[in-house]
């Protein structure tokens, strides 16, 4: 019996986050041998570091062991508590271990967060039990749609299976410059496609005028980029995805712009306005001069990547305001926006946003780009209060993400088991049933190259535009991705496909990873597997909400649970090579089955295999 476990209803009245307001009830269980006098919770409250001790209440026994309860109820914040206890023998304390156990300790040592959000907190129900599907747009497909207006410093590449340039030169196709014509129409043309798979969100990276591929050098934030579309092709794909249940959603890069921007216009490209060109330019005060004009803050220092000033009133109402930049693309219908580097934005900008958004459409989903745990981040010297009800709404899921590769690559079930167990007891549920399960995104190198490679990613580009897998390889890859999306699609979350892992795509990060989807190419085999594995999600609705609980995890094996009133699922994988049988719960030993097979009340698993019994 340990003294304290925080992920046990025995111990905790409520799992996980709690909403500003509720009671919670903690218990300590402690062995009478200890002739424990008194005992005490002890609270931190995280934004000033004040501790409060609160007595603790003897209360029933447990065979050899008793209780001791108290009651608290706190403001939306973030705190750490431990427990301190006073017997025969001394004073003690119950600390964290490296899981959810407390274990008894002679001095103070790591502490349990409980996270508390804003009561009425909410997030979009559309949404939970989806599956979102990434597009870089200039990849995906092109509709044929004649391009107009196209600036003479772009290169328009007419074979579309060319691997994507990674050279930086002074030629006419260089790294960013070159273009492959992908549109909004040609993602309108494909929506029945993306329906098959499951797909009830598309997430856009940027569309808005930029003068590179990636698009993340906003020019104008009011244009679309000419060889997308243009305002009324975006209107028209909200309106025929609508049609299939898809919403889209929008990449905001609002950290910084280009510049080679009409806001910054370094280069002259929109006359002689812009904060760079004109001392008395409205843009002025947009971004962080300190040396004018060549001395300016930029993104991670990148010249061409000029930061904007977020805490500047005029950019604050220009992206957040009445007639501002998130209205305008929402009353056209898209269904939310995904925040770049959202933890390079300040609070106020953030709290801002929400607002904006919330107010057109309460509806709306927003998703911010944080790496790690975003309900304990510190960026920029402070705490971030990303998921307690002011800000966004879920984030990129990068922790399951890296958990999820590293088990089906290296092994971890049980580091696996323990990422997901403390996203869910940091995380509001209303966050966990929204967050965007990637596995790859345009940031990393493409699922099949990191599963199938055995070696390091060593080499420069050139390196890189070089390299393509063995068959050996190859088939290896598509096993492992094959595990990894089995685990990736029934985590709690909504599943994140980037388009072309589907397909079999290849290639190592940018910009390799960013190459175009393969219509005529694909390997349909693992297309039909992701068709497939979307409607089981789809099917068993244990997955819109459903509780998460491991039955059992190894180095080598994960097999875990998700169970609501509407739904149940036994999913286990194993990644070693030697095979593993696992007892299958007696509730689902008649359910229907994806993969390998139930047989007399147990599965067994090879090397990369895997089962979902469900109903």
């Amino acid at each position: 019996m340990y003294p304290f476990d925080s992920r046990n209803s025995l111990y905790r009245s409520h799992l996980g986050a709690v909403p500003a307001g509720e009671s919670l009830r903690l218990r300590l269980l402690l062995h009478k041998d200890a002739c424990v006098d008194t005992a005490f919770l002890r609270i931190v409250n995280d934004a000033d570091n004040s501790l409060c001790e609160i007595p603790m209440t003897a209360a029933e026994y447990l065979d050899d062991y008793r209780f001791y309860d108290c009651e608290i109820t706190t403001a939306e914040g973030l705190y750490w508590y431990d427990f301190r206890y006073i017997g025969a023998y001394g004073e003690f304390f119950v600390v964290k271990s490296k899981n959810s156990l407390g274990v008894v300790s002679q001095t103070p040592a790591d502490r349990f967060q409980l996270t508390v959000y804003q009561r009425g907190f909410a997030t979009p129900d559309w949404l939970k039990g989806g599956l979102i599907y990434q597009i870089f747009p200039d990849r995906f497909y092109n509709s044929g749609t004649p391009k107009k207006d196209v600036p003479n410093d772009r290169f328009i590449c007419n074979d579309w299976s060319a691997t994507p340039e990674h050279r930086q030169n002074n030629g006419p196709c260089s790294l960013g410059n070159d273009y492959y014509g992908g549109d909004l129409e040609g993602i309108c043309q494909k929506l029945l496609y993306l329906k098959e798979l499951g797909v009830s969100c598309i997430y856009l990276n940027p569309i808005f005028e930029a003068h590179s591929n990636h698009r993340y050098n906003t020019a104008n934030y009011e244009k679309i980029d000419m060889l997308l579309g243009d305002e009324r092709d975006l209107q028209n794909l909200c309106k025929e995805a609508k049609k299939f249940d898809i919403k889209i959603i929008l990449d905001g890069v609002f950290s910084h712009t280009g510049d080679d921007s009409i806001y910054f216009n370094r280069t002259g490209r929109y006359g002689e306005g812009g904060a760079y060109r004109y001392p008395n330019s409205p843009y002025r005060e947009w971004f962080k001069f300190y040396d004018y004009p060549d001395g300016y803050d930029a993104w991670w220092g990148v010249k061409t990547l000029p930061e904007t000033n977020e805490d500047n009133e005029s950019f604050t109402e220009y992206i957040t305001g009445e007639n501002g930049i998130l209205r305008k693309y929402l009353k056209m219908g898209i269904g939310g926006w995904r925040l770049d580097v959202a933890d390079e934005l300040p609070d106020k900008f953030l709290d801002k946003l929400r607002e904006a958004v919330k107010s057109e459409n309460p509806d709306a989903y927003i998703l911010g780009e944080v790496w790690e745990d975003a309900s304990n981040k510190i960026s920029y010297g402070a705490r971030r209060k990303f998921l307690r009800g002011s800000q966004l709404d879920s984030v990129m899921n990068y922790p399951f993400a890296n958990a999820i590769l590293n088990f089906v690559k290296h092994g971890g079930g049980d580091v696996l088991s323990e990422t997901v167990h403390t996203v869910l007891e940091n995380y509001p549920k209303c966050s966990v049933d929204t967050l965007m399960n990637h596995l790859g995104t345009h940031d990393t190198a493409r699922m099949l190259t990191i599963l199938g490679k055995k070696d390091s990613f060593i080499g420069n580009r050139d390196w890189q535009a070089r390299q393509k897998l063995s068959d050996f390889e190859y088939n290896q890859g598509i096993k492992r991705l094959k595990a990894a999306a089995v685990i990736q699609y029934t985590l709690p979350g909504v599943p994140s496909l980037f388009y072309g892992d589907e397909a079999g795509v290849q290639g190592y990060g940018d910009p390799f990873c960013r190459a175009t989807y393969p219509w005529g190419n694909e390997n349909a085999d693992l297309v039909d597997f992701y068709k497939t594995l979307g409607n089981v999600r789809k099917d068993c609705k244990a997955f819109v909400d459903g509780d998460f609980y491991t039955v059992f995890a190894n180095v080598n094996a994960i097999a875990y649970t998700r169970t609501n009133a509407k739904g149940a699922a036994f999913i286990a994988v194993n990644r070693g090579s030697e095979a593993v049988s696992i007892e299958i719960p007696d509730q689902f030993k008649n359910a229907k089955t994806f993969g390998c097979e139930n047989k007399y009340g147990t599965v067994t698993l090879g090397e990369n295999e895997y089962t979902i019994i469900y109903k």
